[in-house]
């Protein structure tokens, strides 16, 4: 009985200085400092740009483009004016503007003038006078008398002896001196008529039209 229990004694003896001995061999073994994550460095993919659709604006019927304005022809081939039925014509002596009717059946042009008054200058004959229409009167001028001329009127007895003057006048672009005799046209429609002494050389005549040439501003 000792015998077994001193046995018994040494079996424990044994197991535990066995396993102190494993514990102390696992204790002297270095440890290995723990080493911190290493990040590696983020590479970005550059994103492609995305490409928008193009969107045409609208466009309302309002805001359409318009088509080039083509103005209609006012001169020939060869250079001349084309005169409409009516047109207006600047008088530079008068620094005004007036509506004129061009008569393929007349010889001579015409102004309405008022307030005439003959008189001598140099031992000529001059003439003063005012061109008036509509109720409108301009500033006096004074011209020489190219000749004088008789009209007989088919509306009254007799005739009537006119003066014929020159002037400048202008249409469109056309600067020209012309003939006019001084008449009281105050009862017609326009007081400019232009006759073929001035347009047979310079313009040709389109009766289906009017107011070809631009008004003088």
């Amino acid at each position: 009985m000792r015998k077994n229990w001193q046995t018994t004694c040494l079996v424990i003896l044994s197991t535990t200085l066995a396993a102190c001995a494993s514990q102390t061999s696992v204790l002297e073994q270095p440890v290995k400092p723990e080493q911190p994550p290493v990040e590696l460095p983020s590479v970005e993919t550059p994103e492609k740009p995305v490409e928008k659709p193009k969107v045409e604006p609208e466009v309302t019927p309002d805001q359409k483009p318009l088509p080039p304005v083509v103005e209609p022809d006012r001169k020939t081939t060869d250079g001349k004016l084309i005169l409409g039925e009516k047109e207006w014509v600047y008088i530079p002596g008068l620094e005004e503007s007036f509506r004129a009717r061009i008569d393929t059946g007349a010889t001579t042009s015409s102004i309405s003038a008022v307030d005439i008054k003959p008189f001598e200058r140099d031992g000529k004959d001059w003439v003063k006078f005012k061109m008036e229409h509509d109720g409108v009167s301009s500033k006096e001028i004074s011209l020489p008398v190219e000749r004088w001329v008789k009209i007989k009127q088919s509306s009254a007895e007799g005739s009537q002896r006119r003066a014929v003057v020159h002037a400048w006048i202008q249409i469109g672009d056309l600067k020209e001196k012309t003939e006019f005799t001084l008449a009281d046209r105050t009862h017609l429609s326009f007081p400019v008529l232009l006759g073929r002494s001035f347009f047979r050389d310079v313009a040709v005549v389109d009766v289906s039209r009017k107011y070809v040439q631009k008004k003088h501003d």
